[in-house]
């Protein structure tokens, strides 16, 4: 075997976990109480991670107490990566539309009221906001819902994530009233609807 060739086969394996990181992508959304939908996407097939934070507002007022006053200017929102070898962008939207909250809600989400429960998608690049605007306009067309969809597209300025108590903890709180109430019938709902996209052993932040 030559050297080059060994230079080269060393080459290839110390790029290799370069590449599949690169080949991952992000997307932040929000649609209520984090618990429920950071508990969602860990569920699903192809989610590398779901972390619990805040985005919309600066970095000042990125705080559970500041942010549930309702006038930091964040949302609840979850960063989602993801692998799309394994699921796409497209289906990640879907299981954001379907599952995770109800998209036709406004300022709120169940039980939770406040602009920090509003529904957005915080896009990463142009490519995401036409696929995200595209897929509200489909939705919207097909009248798959009674009440118009309100949903923003915004750009992400900051994500900032959430303290360390709020990471999985519909996983580490089962069975806390609001959790069972609220945020398991979400991952239930997945598995029934989209079999093929769940998982039992949950991704973690």
């Amino acid at each position: 075997m030559t050297r080059s060739l060994i230079r080269g086969i060393a080459l290839i394996a110390f790029a290799l976990p370069l590449a599949a990181q690169q080949q991952r992508q992000t997307l932040v959304v929000a649609g209520g109480c984090f618990w429920g939908i950071q508990n969602v996407f860990e569920h699903m097939k192809g989610v590398v991670t779901a972390t619990s934070g805040y985005a919309g507002g600066n970095a000042k007022t990125a705080n559970y107490e500041t942010v549930s006053d309702g006038n930091s200017g964040h949302a609840e929102s979850v960063k989602i990566v993801f692998d799309p070898n394994v699921v796409s962008f497209e289906t990640v939207l879907k299981v954001f539309f379907s599952v995770a909250h109800d998209p036709t809600q406004l300022n709120r989400q169940g039980p939770d009221v406040g602009t920090q429960y509003r529904s957005v998608i915080f896009y990463f690049n142009g490519e995401q906001k036409r696929v995200a605007e595209a897929a509200i306009a489909q939705l919207t067309r097909s009248k798959v819902y009674s009440r118009p969809i309100v949903t923003q597209v915004v750009p992400l300025e900051t994500f900032y994530p959430a303290e360390a108590y709020h990471q999985d903890y519909a996983i580490v709180h089962p069975t806390e009233p609001y959790i069972a109430y609220n945020d398991l019938p979400k991952v239930d709902h997945l598995r029934a609807k989209f079999p093929e996209l769940y998982r039992d052993y949950p991704a973690k932040n």
